[in-house]
């Protein structure tokens, strides 16, 4: 999931050591962290689809820096369902991406960026951690602030191998995700989002909801809830945090 309340400026010019959510929206903003400093999201959420099945999910992000304007992201989820491993907690797949920021106060696009990422077929498949398939992904990232509102604008579409048995061999997202303060350190996000119909997967649309809180300038917190509004998307509620664990490099070479 992503954040509707990060800064695309350059992240030269921004304390480095301050969090830049991507989470807990499906949307992500077109910030990067900066150069040598790497930042933790995790979060866990909790499914219920229409059929009454429950799941669990854990979604881990690591973004460490590569320069001013390119951010690595390091992407797994932990999964607990009845359908996997009989319930017990199982690695899903990985998904190596690298987020580029292109330009940024355009006019049209805001500050815009792209997130091309590749996931590997590291989870087990027969257990039903893992689709099996390695998928190409591109993200278009669209953010601009409206006044106190960050909007962040996604479109995004994926390729898949295999033969369409696992999961569709092509699928595409978008995303409109809001986020503005409340009161001191606590903000709101809202965001809607859907999976268009492809081939053997019927269109979803939802809406996610939740409020935001700024512990430290460098770790934050979220919890919410997830509405379907068509399709087979679950209800869910969430909640995770964002923290910066600081730089790795010597300090000289940070930023």
């Amino acid at each position: 999931m992503a954040a509707g309340q990060g800064s695309g400026k350059d992240s030269v010019v921004r304390d480095p050591h301050a969090v830049q959510p991507e989470r807990p929206t499906v949307a992500t903003h077109a910030g990067t962290v900066a150069r040598g400093w790497v930042e933790l999201e995790e979060g866990g959420e909790w499914d219920k689809s229409t059929d009454g099945t429950r799941s669990f999910t854990a979604p881990t992000n690591l973004k460490i820096g590569l320069g001013s304007r390119t951010q690595l992201n390091l992407m797994f989820n932990i999964l607990r369902a009845t359908s996997v491993r009989g319930g017990n907690l199982s690695f899903g797949d990985l998904t190596i991406g690298v987020k580029y920021r292109i330009v940024d106060d355009d006019r049209l696009l805001g500050d815009f960026a792209i997130l091309p990422a590749l996931k590997f077929p590291t989870g087990q498949e027969s257990a039903g951690a893992g689709t099996g398939t390695t998928d190409f992904s591109l993200l278009l990232i669209s953010s601009r602030q409206l006044g106190p509102v960050a909007m962040d604008l996604n479109i995004g579409a994926t390729r898949r191998s295999g033969d369409g048995s696992r999961a569709p061999i092509a699928s595409k997202v978008w995303t409109a995700s809001f986020g503005f303060p409340v009161l001191g350190n606590l903000g709101w996000v809202a965001e809607l989002f859907g999976y268009p119909r492809t081939t053997g997967m019927a269109a979803t649309a939802a809406f996610l909801t939740g409020p935001t809180f700024t512990a430290r300038d460098w770790l934050a917190f979220d919890a919410g809830v997830i509405a379907p509004i068509t399709g087979a998307q679950p209800k869910a509620a969430y909640a995770g945090l964002v923290w910066n664990l600081g730089c790795l490099l010597p300090r000289g070479r940070c930023r």
